[in-house]
């Protein structure tokens, strides 16, 4: 009833335009657009940021040095034009259709214009933790995805075995570690144009048309809908615009990779205008499977995104957009990576174990490249929605409504053993999950010191298999099994074809109110406070089933079949609600030097275990099922300053205190799909963030970053042990001290360009060499910490050269790691914990060259 209440009140807003416009006289400057060129060569800047001084109505400008904006207020008026390389200025703006030249100057660095505070300000002025990423950036660096951004920013984790089981973490926090369970919310908030992304499997969507990305740190919960505990990636798409332009770009590399894009935008009417956009990616895959002959582990993605403005009156914007993803690799391929000794006796262990059964490991060197996998990968990810928004000027703020709705598709095959023998010849997650969210803020300045954001908030998710999710074992389970040395286990077909098939669903219900407020006491000290209150409730059901093998009535056959999978069934619901908040005191002490501290104290919702539940001496332990909420205490201390007119320096130091940190674990028990989720009584993080610009002329610029991040268990008392300790006296272990895992002590970038002015084929423009190379120490990649499943740190290096033309023209050859460099992503005990791990491992070297137009 709410999400049908709050689209009422959408409706509503919608019909707006007609009192407002009764309400208030026609503007003829209603748009104003304009071009910004170079003073001395009268070329077009593109990118420059252009807003309207004393408000918050601003844009930038597109490929032919355009700009356009919507606005309310009468001709004269003030605008203020910045650009990186040139003297910001303020200029009085007296007529539509005005050209404004800027002067060059090696000595300025131009502000970042960022909109997480829902107004649009300079990064350097807010107080809180940010990364911003412009899409030319992005674009330039190859980054077309999360996990590749995560190189150019330090505290981002990425850990992806496949879509659907991946981790993005913001300062080692967010989701849990390893394989996916979706009976918990992600604490890293992912939102383009204002829409949260519900599923983990979002971050392997290819960016189409990314105007900026901005990575907020630390929790965010008072100026997002969803509730964010350790931070919020805010992706902002180029929106349709009232003047023509297009972007055309291909790529082609080595291993057959080819990529393109496009981007095409223009008025329909006097008050429509549009956007559409595409982009598709493939690539050859780079492992071998030697019993297929195929490559594995390819890239063959497809995407659109549309977008309808409709601009009613001066005060009233509404857009409307769709977007599509479809992506079909052969992958996703995780590697035999090693063997380690248990605690289980001689004849369990893995090499004694695959030494009865007369096979041989392809490579004991994974980064050979090359698997014998019997089971076809498949790894087929759609998603997609439509969502529409409406901005609404009313009195001294905007009033804003999102209402969208998303879905997700997912239907894999895996090899769950990692091996070519068939002891899992079937693991398929299929799943569909469907979204809708309703998002209604008001934001705005009201009074000369008090500004703020108040919103309500409404998501309601539908998970479920789809139609069924299924496990299957194969003709050599029945040795990997093995747990007493009865002959019954040679029995033949015991467990050829033995299985489940489970039927789950989980249906989950979040609602908010939050507000924060931004009181300036004086010029220079101000206070932010902010408060949220949240419900969350979560209802699951589930049930699997056996099926095949030796059909036997044998009680002692049945029991063995028993170890390896059992039925299960459970319906459990919980709900919660709570109130969370900060307070943020902000010294700006110049213009120079941006002081603040924070404190806050938020909640990660309330999980159900979705994945299998352990069973203790025949029992299921459904006390299991519910998973208690994240309790986070946050401190932050921060000082951005600027030096000098060249260079930026900012350093963060940050603390958290995690209560009922929600932990993946592994169990031996090959029937609890992806592990189950547990609570670690006492987290804590901290660390501190350093990270400068600086730009020694109009042809030389560098960046850099660096994070060390100190992340452990304070208390964690009754663990899983890890791999090398399975089947010792004790299951259960205390590691209280032990390191989280996923998160590098030493995170940091670093980065630059150098250009001149030139010529290439009688166009005018600018040569350039870009590079950046990606650094992070060594970390854990087991929940529990184990001597034998830590990786290595290691050190990634990119580059790029090439010209860009005046005309909109650009060319360029790239390279990511770019000197070959081998690494582990993450390292994954077997199911059945045998002593065998597996690999997820990184790209190696790759190469191409990029064309691009614009206009």
């Amino acid at each position: 009833m709410k999400f049908f209440s709050t689209t009422i009140l959408l409706l509503a807003l919608l019909t707006a335009p007609n009192w407002l416009i009764a309400q208030n006289a026609p503007v003829i400057n209603a748009t104003v657009t304009g071009t910004i060129i170079d003073a001395r060569t009268g070329n077009h800047l593109i990118g420059a940021t252009v807003t309207i001084k004393g408000t918050t109505n601003g844009g930038s400008t597109n490929q032919n040095g355009q700009f356009t904006l919507i606005t309310g207020q009468k001709l004269p008026f003030t605008i203020i034009v910045s650009y990186i390389g040139y003297q910001t200025q303020e200029t009085v703006l007296s007529q539509d259709g005005a050209e404004i030249k800027l002067e060059e100057t090696p000595s300025q660095l131009a502000d970042v214009t960022i909109t997480s505070r829902r107004r649009q300000e300079s990064s350097q002025n807010v107080p809180i933790p940010i990364s911003v990423l412009r899409g030319a950036v992005v674009d330039d660096a190859g980054a077309f995805n999360v996990n590749r951004v995560k190189e150019l920013v330090p505290s981002v984790q990425l850990y992806s075995s496949n879509p659907r089981n991946t981790t993005l973490n913001i300062r080692g926090l967010g989701s849990t570690f390893g394989l996916t369970n979706d009976g918990i919310d992600p604490g890293v908030g992912f939102y383009v144009d204002g829409v949260y992304y519900a599923r983990p499997a979002v971050t392997a969507l290819d960016f189409v048309d990314v105007d900026q990305i901005e990575v907020l740190r630390g929790p965010q919960g008072t100026l997002f809908g969803k509730n964010t505990t350790a931070g919020a990636f805010n992706i902002t798409t180029r929106g349709p615009s009232f003047t023509p332009g297009a972007t055309f770009e291909v790529s082609y590399g080595n291993y057959n990779f080819i990529q393109a894009k496009a981007s095409v935008t223009g008025p329909l009417s006097r008050k429509f205008a549009a956007r559409a956009s595409f982009s598709g990616t493939q690539r050859n895959g780079t492992i071998t499977n030697i019993r297929s002959s195929q490559l594995v582990n390819s890239l063959n993605n497809i995407g659109f995104r549309g977008q309808l403005l409709y601009t009613p009156s001066d005060r009233v914007r509404i857009n409307l957009t769709g977007d599509y993803t479809d992506q079909k690799p052969n992958g996703y391929t995780v590697l035999y990576a090693g063997v380690v000794q248990t605690k289980r006796a001689a004849y369990r262990q893995f090499n004694n174990i695959i030494a009865d059964l007369g096979y041989t490991v392809p490579s004991p060197n994974p980064f050979d490249r090359i698997t014998d996998q019997d089971t076809p990968s498949k790894a087929n990810n759609q998603l997609g929605g439509v969502s529409l928004n409406a901005d609404i000027k009313l009195g001294p703020g905007t009033l804003t409504s999102t209402t969208a709705w998303r879905y997700w598709k997912w239907d894999p095959l895996n090899d769950r053993d990692y091996i070519g023998l068939p002891v899992f010849t079937i693991s398929a997650g299929n799943s569909k999950h469907n979204q809708y969210s309703q998002e209604i803020r008001y934001a705005g300045t009201f009074s000369e010191r008090v500004s703020g954001v108040v919103g309500l908030y409404y998501l309601y998710q539908d998970l479920q298999s789809d139609p069924v999710q299924t496990e299957e074992a194969g003709s050599a389970q029945w040795r990997f099994a093995q747990s007493t040395t009865s002959a019954l286990w040679k029995t033949p077909g015991l467990f050829d074809g033995f299985g489940i098939r489970t039927t789950n669903r989980l249906r989950s219900t979040s609602a908010a109110v939050f507000g924060q407020v931004d009181w300036a006491v004086n010029d220079k000290l101000h206070v932010l406070p902010g408060l949220r209150y949240n419900y969350d409730k979560k209802i699951a059901n589930y049930s699997r089933v056996t099926y095949g093998g030796l059909q036997t009535t044998d009680p002692a056959l049945l029991a063995l079949k028993n170890l390896v999978y059992t039925n299960q069934a459970f319906d459990t619901d919980v709900d919660e609600t709570n109130f969370s908040g900060q307070l943020t005191l902000q010294y700006k002490a110049s213009n120079r030097l941006n002081a603040f501290a924070t404190y806050s104290v938020s909640y990660k919702p309330v999980g159900i275990n979705i994945g299998g539940l352990p069973t203790s001496n025949g029992r299921v332990l459904t006390e299991l099922a519910r998973v208690n909420p994240e309790a986070v205490r946050h401190y932050e201390i921060g000082v951005k300053t600027r030096p000098t007119t060249n260079t930026t320096l900012n350093v963060v130091f940050h603390n958290s205190d995690i209560r009922d940190y929600q932990t993946q674990v592994q169990t031996p028990e090959p029937g609890v799909n992806r592990g189950y989720l547990a609570n670690a009584e006492k987290v804590r993080v901290r660390g501190v963030e350093v990270d400068g610009n600086v730009r020694f002329s109009n042809t030389l610029s560098f960046y850099g970053s660096v994070a060390y991040t100190d992340a452990k268990y304070i208390t964690f008392t009754n663990a899983p042990v890890p791999l090398e300790e399975t089947g010792g006296e004790q299951a259960f272990k205390d590691i209280s001290g032990g390191a989280l895992p996923g998160v590098s002590k030493w995170a940091g970038s670093v980065g630059g360009e150098v250009s001149g002015a030139g010529k290439f084929l009688a166009q005018d423009g600018r040569y350039f060499f870009a590079a950046d190379t990606y650094y992070r120490s060594s970390f854990s990649s087991s929940p529990s910490p184990s001597q034998y499943l830590n990786i290595d740190g290691y050190a990634l290096a990119n580059a790029r050269v090439g010209f860009r033309a005046s005309n909109g023209t650009s060319v360029f050859i790239w390279s990511r790691n770019l000197l070959n460099q081998n690494y582990f992503e993450q390292l994954l005990p077997a199911p059945g914990n045998a002593g065998q791990y597996g690999a997820v491992i990184g790209d190696p070297r790759t190469y191409g060259v990029t064309l691009r137009y614009s206009f």
